[in-house]
């Protein structure tokens, strides 16, 4: 007989075995064979995992869902995830994770930039080169438009009323097969709709396989024209007609316009020379160099590494995060980078506000407002105009023509001021620096501020100036990896 004290145990509750993982290595050996066998491709095969690998959680979570259902309704306890499957979960969301952001990465670029082509890399697949050729009638008072998402566009003078389009293709794939495939479905098109024509690379019929469609186009000298690119660089030679870019991850290079030129850049690098209009350039730059351009110039936008102008006839604009110019004219050049602004030989009015900068203004000419802040100022004036300095943390040093005729009214808080002319007044005390007084018969006034600086008026020959070197502005450099402080 059995005690009430001491009941009988009976045996404990079957746990039901889990068929979530042996359905997962089925799964994932199907795929995998295929693959083998070439049924798959493993460069699609990446892309869909990469946007899709949340759904591959979602089924465990349904498949983990069933198995709990079913030991509930046979009254036997559901099989945990368990430490294999714990570990298998962290490192599909880890893989997943990666997977996704190498799929945002540009590897085409990297591919450009380390010359992987051909079998260098199987990483990237094999490179296959085709070429072909588009002719065209250009209709007479017609513009060009051009798009091309990745690959570069040489634009120049054809010289009959036809458009020229000889085409550079690159296809990476696996086999040859699949490049032609992709050849065949990116041919360029040429459409014409009013008046204009537009040529499309159409490197998006072959979906997100990589194909890079470099086009050499020629049409007549008269004609505008419009160029989109996001991967690729861009070079116009010789148009009368205006030129409008957008470029994003390129270098471009404009040159020999009689028209207006327009670029809106998205971390491209930007070379402009002999224009006989307006230049305007608008976006996130890196690199940009203007010269010799008989209209106005405006800059708009953020400029991450230099910016370099020379021969400017007409007004000139600059708005950036840090600094705001504006200026008249331009004999000579500039040079402005994160640290440095550098001018020679500019006429004013010259309006100029920034911080953190080193500011050197040779040979200006009229009337000029500076305002700085973190950085040292010197001005080598050639004809006297109104002038107001603003500084702060920095020295300011002025240089005027010996003879020149002048009034003065300067402030050095927490500084000292210092004069080569004895016809002004100077008192400097434990706090503060002031200056004022007229030198010859007047004339301009100079107002002169600082804050935890000095001020120093010299005379033009004391100090024997180092004319810079002339120089053509540089072409741009390639964008490198990191990110500059922005001008």
């Amino acid at each position: 007989m059995v005690s009430p004290l001491n009941p009988v145990q009976g045996p404990p509750p079957r746990r039901h075995h889990s068929f979530t993982g042996p359905l997962v290595l089925i799964i994932v050996g199907i795929v995998f064979l295929m693959g083998t066998m070439g049924m798959l491709n493993w460069f699609s095969l990446g892309q869909w995992f990469a946007h899709y690998w949340p759904v591959l959680l979602i089924v465990w979570g349904i498949l983990k869902l069933i198995e709990y259902e079913r030991a509930k309704r046979e009254g036997v306890r559901s099989a945990g995830l368990g430490a294999g499957g714990i570990f298998l979960l962290l490192l599909l969301i880890v893989f997943g994770l990666m997977a996704t952001q190498a799929s945002r990465f540009n590897w085409e670029a990297l591919r450009d930039q380390i010359d992987a082509n051909g079998g260098d890399f199987p990483f990237f697949g094999h490179t296959y080169n085709y070429e072909d050729q588009v002719q065209h009638a250009f209709p007479a008072g017609s513009s060009l438009r051009v798009v091309d998402d990745r690959g570069a566009v040489n634009l120049t003078i054809s010289t009959d009323d036809q458009i020229h389009v000889m085409v550079h293709k690159r296809v990476t794939a696996e086999r040859q097969e699949e490049a032609d495939k992709w050849n065949a479905g990116t041919k360029p098109q040429i459409t014409v709709s009013g008046n204009e024509l537009t040529v499309n690379a159409d490197t998006q019929g072959a979906g997100d396989h990589p194909v890079t469609s470099d086009l050499e186009i020629s049409v007549p000298r008269k004609a505008a024209a419009m160029i989109a690119t996001r991967h690729g660089d861009v070079s116009v030679l010789g148009r009368d007609g205006d030129i409008d870019i957008s470029s994003q991850h390129g270098d471009v290079s404009v040159s020999d316009i009689n028209g207006k030129v327009n670029l809106n850049l998205d971390h491209s690098s930007a070379r402009v020379s002999q224009v006989a209009s307006d230049v305007t350039i608008e976006g996130r730059a890196d690199d940009v160099s203007i010269e010799d351009i008989k209209g106005a110039v405006h800059l708009n936008g953020d400029f991450t590494e230099s910016v370099k102008l020379a021969k400017i006839a007409k007004p000139v604009s600059f708005k950036s995060a840090r600094t705001a110019m504006e200026f008249s004219k331009l004999d000579g050049d500039l040079d402005l980078d994160s640290g440095d602004l550098e001018v020679n030989d500019i006429t004013g009015p010259v309006r100029l506000e920034t911080r953190a900068k080193d500011i050197r203004v040779s040979g200006v000419s009229g009337d000029l407002r500076l305002q700085d802040q973190d950085g040292a100022v010197e001005v080598h004036v050639t004809k006297v105009g109104s002038m107001e300095v603003d500084n702060r943390q920095g020295d300011i040093q002025i240089y005027l023509p010996d003879r020149a005729s002048f009034q003065v009214d300067a402030h050095a808080r927490n500084g000292e001021i210092h004069s080569d002319f004895s016809e002004l007044k100077i008192s400097n005390t434990d706090d503060e620096g002031t200056a004022s007084g007229s030198v010859g018969s007047g004339g301009p006034r100079l107002t002169l501020t600082n804050e935890h600086g000095t001020i120093e008026i010299h005379k033009g020959s004391t100090v024997a100036e180092v004319p810079a070197a002339p120089h053509a502005p540089k072409a741009p450099a390639s964008p490198a990896a990191p990110e500059a402080t922005e001008n």
